[in-house]
């Protein structure tokens, strides 16, 4: 009887006893807690900030075709309306990439907004229709310097507000050129930081005779 009960009291006791062999984890039983556990992400050393001539090197692919003062030989248009600073793209008579700094020093953001400036979509559809006319104004049957009215404009959309410290490049597409009447349509987009901002179907000219 007394051998009965100390095997049943040793039989008990074993239950409170460490392992004699070492525990093994896995991801199931994780060593830490997620209280107390610290994420890899906050272990990770943080990324060293890029230097100006990193990021500046960014855009190093992308040459100059048309200068500010080359497109003020083509276009009629002057400050405060002249919205293409520099062509980075040309096909002639086909197609052209186009650069529009936009600063809060431009005389429309006094007014719209004062509290959230922001560029009127008229005048991201103006640059654009600007953009085509430095190409149609090279083509046969057109002179540099011409006036080439915005007759009509088709399918706009806009996407994402445009502000202060953007860079817009755009890009239009020449659809018809009659060279007989001077009649001209083109279509167009444009993007800040890879994400389209405006987009239309259709813009039409014709050059003033």
């Amino acid at each position: 009887m007394k051998l009965a009960v100390l095997a049943t009291l040793a039989s008990t006791a074993t239950a409170f006893l460490a392992p004699t062999t070492p525990q093994v984890f896995t991801q199931q039983s994780p060593r830490t807690s997620q209280l107390f556990g610290k994420d890899k992400d906050e272990e990770a050393e943080p990324s060293k900030p890029r230097s100006a001539e990193q990021i500046s090197a960014l855009t190093s692919s992308v040459k100059t075709i048309f200068t500010l003062e080359d497109i003020a030989k083509v276009l009629p248009h002057r400050y405060p309306f002249l919205l293409v600073d520099k062509v980075v793209e040309y096909e002639a008579g086909k197609s052209a990439v186009g650069i529009k700094s936009v600063t809060l020093n431009e005389p429309h953001f006094t007014g719209h907004f004062p509290d959230r400036p922001i560029m009127p979509g008229v005048l991201q559809v103006e640059a654009l229709a600007q953009l085509a006319g430095i190409v149609c104004l090279q083509m046969e049957g057109a002179e540099p310097g011409a006036v080439f009215f915005f007759a009509g404009v088709d399918g706009v959309k806009w996407k994402k507000p445009v502000v202060p410290g953007d860079t817009l490049v755009m890009e239009v597409k020449i659809k018809k050129w009659n060279k007989r009447f001077g009649i001209a349509t083109a279509t167009g987009c444009a993007y800040v930081d890879g994400e389209m901002v405006v987009e239309l179907d259709e813009m039409k000219f014709a050059l003033a005779k």
